[in-house]
């Protein structure tokens, strides 16, 4: 899949980059309250929920910096099935900031810069050019955000011993940002281990899950891919969690829920910041197991069960009386009635 910014949409004003990031820090805050509060995810789930949703907002909040005063750049947003930013986005960050010391090495010193503010504000009594302010933009952003903590297309979670309540001993975590769908998934998996010590085998099963389980697929397929390239491990139950799309004024897809929205904010009758967050749970468990391959090369695998698949709404009153009445085979779907968040002022 190739991914181009032309399946984004701008955002081009300092308002709408306030109104956005402030948006999107607000939603995904609510989000985990209420996967907490409906049990969506168990403790050890929520833990690592909130550690990669960390990583996302950090993210975001660092394209924030980086294009409020730039006037020769603007942060996409994905036009596609999303409400977030473009992969793009993540990738430019993370490239960018490989170079921080060349860029540092050219920035202009913090002393000079607060003179000139001051002399701008005091002496002039006028406003600071917004060159000036790209200027400090850029000082803050590469001398205060770390390449390490930006969401990267996987991201890979330590492996744990499992809950007593699990059905396997261990269990692992890791998250992608989809570059088809321009949205983050966040998986967990439980595994028994055949071998001695898991701590030897561990950087093969990180290879195998960053390059068979990076991307949306259909999740017995990835369990498959899981299980027969790692002999050692038995998977037992896989869980992945598909973070929206993201239902606002800045989404432009074709799904039936933001089309709702869009259509209700033009016609007055919800506010510009209503939104709404489409969530699904997909998971898949182990039965029993068969062997595959030739008399001398047999491997155990494991039977999956058919997925599961549960799809959650996440969104303020007025909007979930909105969609329950413009799109009720939608809400009539769900794993069960729309979860209510708190309204975004």
């Amino acid at each position: 899949m190739i991914v181009t910014p032309l399946d984004s949409a701008i955002l081009d004003s300092k308002e709408q980059y306030i109104f956005y990031h402030k948006k999107v820090d607000f939603v995904l805050k609510e989000l985990i309250v209420s996967v907490q509060k409906e049990n969506l995810c168990t403790s050890k789930e929520l833990v690592f929920f909130k550690q990669y949703r960390d990583l996302l907002l950090y993210s975001i909040e660092a394209m924030r910096v980086k294009y409020m005063y730039d006037e020769e750049d603007n942060m996409k947003v994905d036009l596609t099935d999303s409400g977030f930013p473009n992969y793009l986005e993540f990738r430019y960050l993370f490239n960018d900031l490989s170079l921080r010391d060349n860029y540092i090495a050219k920035l202009k010193d913090v002393s000079e810069l607060q003179n000139e503010f001051l002399d701008q504000l005091l002496r002039k009594k006028q406003p600071v050019r917004k060159d000036k302010l790209f200027q400090a933009a850029s000082i803050v952003y590469y001398t205060s955000v770390e390449q390490k903590y930006i969401f990267n297309r996987f991201v890979q979670g330590k492996i744990i011993e499992a809950p007593e309540t699990a059905s396997a001993d261990y269990m692992t975590s890791w998250s992608f940002y989809d570059v088809s769908h321009n949205r983050p998934f966040i998986c967990f998996m439980y595994f028994d281990y055949d071998g001695r010590n898991i701590e030897n085998y561990k950087d093969e099963i990180y290879e195998v899950l960053k390059n068979t389980a990076d991307r949306d697929m259909d999740l017995d397929t990835m369990a498959y891919g899981i299980d027969r390239k790692l002999p050692d491990v038995k998977p037992k139950h896989i869980k992945r969690i598909d973070l929206g799309p993201f239902h606002n004024v800045f989404a432009k897809d074709e799904n039936e829920i933001t089309h709702t929205i869009l259509k209700s904010i033009a016609n007055k009758e919800i506010p510009l910041e209503s939104y709404a967050l489409s969530f699904k749970i997909h998971e898949v468990f182990s039965g029993s197991e068969f062997k595959e391959g030739g008399y001398f090369s047999k491997q155990i695998l494991q039977k999956w069960s058919d997925v599961i698949k549960q799809n959650y709404v996440f969104a303020p009153h007025r909007i979930i009386q909105l969609l329950y009445n413009k799109t009720p085979e939608i809400m009539n779907l769900l794993a069960k009635p729309p979860i209510e968040v708190s309204s975004f002022k």
